[in-house]
């Protein structure tokens, strides 16, 4: 028998290592959990359930492969995966003072990040009880030389365990630092980033999140790159007055070309011509295609990192001959006016694309010694680039006229400089939640690199997939996701924003630029904002977050008073911009 699991950024076999982590991770977040009830039972078997399958392994046999390294026959179908890092684990005592703990763990339950490991661990352990969890800290605290995940299996206080697999890979992708570290600054954020004059009402004369007065039609095409030898399908949105740039949108790694489907839809009904196109080999398909993954290269090719912004140039040159060509196309795509979206690694794509260099060393560097256990997925899928053979890659595309980054997939990509490279506007969107791409690394401290006009959108308590159209996926993709997500109507606010955020910043390219320029302004954002998902809108980040993303240089804020002269602005306003900034 096989089991298969498969999930958003990860194949099967990584997904398994990270359920056998994740098992004995989740019992050790129980480790504070000290009550004082005693049992007569200890854990001899665990049932592994995975949908309507279930697999026991016996606690006898794991406690043996964590002595010796031997692999037991109720453990050979998980032998791929049994290396020495989960022995490692297995074995890693912690050291618990059971006379202190109570008192550590009624502050812990008490707070919010509290209550989340709470809900992680019994969707986790669905068959177990608070008080089961607590009685299996306090035993094995008292009647073993500190806690392993091996002596907490041992102190369990039934004979069997179930495990359901799901919520482990869900739990294990989500306890890592970094996450942690965005979930810290999400309240920080949310004071922080407010606008002042928040008791001001916006009361604009229109609204760009509502779909616009265009009729539009759809076509896709399957333009073949004979030098590159692959295929890109490519979903076209077209109205029938199509004016101002083409806008260019690239999906996420695991994603395809429908799920901003919606986004396209709306755009186009404002008179943007949309192509909306498929990566080959990061697509869903190619995720649906990993049968193993004990690095990042075996789901993803390091080579893709290049093909992506190759892409869509191609794309561009494909849509520029088809433009001059007789046909319906013909005189659609403005190839010298472009705006690229971009989703997570498609995010990355777009900022490529826009200047920024893309620096291998620094990925070497931060990937060294790396594995996908007790990492966010993406900081452990950028250490695939790290095998490309070169230091530096500029694959700039100067038609790129300005940007929008959606929980964009950085990390090191572009090391601590190559972002200070792009100057095209840039529009950004993150959330706290994010555990794909967390927030702070991804899209903060990125965001503080941009040395050109730049626009942030932050979603407290947003997730990866938050501001995404879920269903053009359908339902099996959403089964997929291993890691919290939020969507459905709680998001409404945050995709009305980032519609009516996409159409106004795209407009800055047209002469209509000045009366769409209030939906770039926290007001706009504020006029949005739940107490269940605050939003901001900010040009800049506060000073009081620089312990955080790291405070920019006075040699990057004078290049960026350059370019704000360059742009139009007086010298006076841009005099007083710097002085404020001193």
């Amino acid at each position: 028998m096989k089991f298969e699991l498969r999930g958003h950024l990860l194949g099967n076999r990584q997904s398994w290592q990270l359920t056998v982590h994740g098992l004995v991770c989740s019992i050790t977040l129980a480790y504070g959990w000290g009550g004082m009830t005693s049992t007569a039972f200890a854990a001899e078997r665990v049932t592994l359930r995975l949908g309507p399958f279930e697999q026991q392994v016996a606690v006898s046999d794991l406690e043996q492969f964590a002595k010796t390294g031997e692999v037991s026959r109720s453990l050979r179908f998980y032998a791929p995966i049994l290396n020495s890092q989960v022995r490692e684990f297995l074995n890693r005592q912690l050291q618990v003072d059971p006379n202190v703990a109570d008192k550590v763990v009624a502050q812990v339950l008490r707070s919010p990040t509290g209550k989340t490991v709470i809900d992680s661990v019994s969707a986790a352990l669905p068959n177990t009880t608070v008080d089961q969890l607590q009685a299996t800290v306090s035993l094995a605290a008292r009647q073993f030389n500190g806690l392993s995940a091996i002596s907490l299996l041992r102190a369990y206080p039934e004979e069997n365990i179930t495990v359901d697999a799901s919520a482990v890979v869900s739990l294990a992708l989500q306890f890592n630092p970094t996450y942690w570290q965005s979930q810290a600054i999400g309240p920080l954020l949310e004071r922080e980033l407010a606008p002042v004059t928040s008791n001001v009402q916006f009361l604009p004369r229109f609204n760009p999140a509502s779909r616009g007065s265009q009729t539009v039609q759809q076509q896709t095409l399957f333009l073949t790159d004979r030098q590159r030898f692959r295929t890109i399908p490519v979903d076209l949105y077209v109205s029938p007055n199509s004016q101002g740039p083409l806008v260019v949108i690239s999906h996420g790694f695991g994603s395809d070309r429908k799920f901003f489907a919606s986004t396209a839809e709306h755009l186009a009904s404002y008179g943007f011509t949309v192509a909306a196109l498929e990566h080959p080999g990061s697509s869903i398909k190619r995720l649906g295609s990993v049968s193993a993954a004990n690095d990042p290269n075996e789901i993803i090719p390091a080579q893709e990192f290049i093909h992506r912004p190759q892409d869509i140039t191609f794309v561009l040159n494909t849509l520029a001959r088809y433009n001059q060509q007789p046909g319906w196309l013909q005189g659609k795509f403005n190839t010298q006016q472009v705006t690229v979206i971009g989703h997570s690694l498609g995010g990355y794509t777009a900022l490529a694309l826009a200047g920024g260099e893309v620096n291998l060393d620094a990925v070497r560097q931060s990937c060294r010694g790396i594995s996908a256990l007790g990492q966010a997925p993406a900081d452990w899928l950028q250490c695939a680039a790290g095998d490309l053979p070169e230091r530096r890659l500029n694959l700039r595309d100067r038609r790129v006229a300005q940007i929008v980054a959606l929980n964009p997939l950085v990390g090191s990509l572009f090391g601590k400089t190559g972002l200070t490279q792009v100057t095209v506007p840039v529009l950004m969107l993150g959330g706290t939640e994010d555990a794909v791409t967390p927030v702070l690394n991804h899209q903060l401290r990125p965001f503080n690199q941009l040395q050109g006009q730049k626009y942030l959108i932050t979603a407290v308590g947003g997730t990866h997939l938050s501001i995404g159209d879920l269903g053009n996926l359908g339902r099996a993709a959403s089964v997929r996701t291993l890691v919290k997500e939020r969507w459905g109507d709680e998001t409404i606010p945050l995709r009305q924003l980032a519609s009516g955020a996409m159409v106004a910043f795209i407009k800055q390219l047209t002469p209509e630029a000045q009366a769409y320029a209030p939906f770039l302004t926290p007001a706009y954002a504020q006029s949005l904002s739940t107490t269940q998902l605050p939003l901001r809108l900010n040009t800049e980040l506060p000073t009081t977050l620089d312990p955080w993303v790291g405070a920019k240089t006075k040699t990057n804020r004078w290049m960026m008073a350059v370019r704000r002269v360059l742009r139009g602005e007086s010298i006076v306003s841009t005099g007083w911009w710097l002085l404020a900034r001193s």
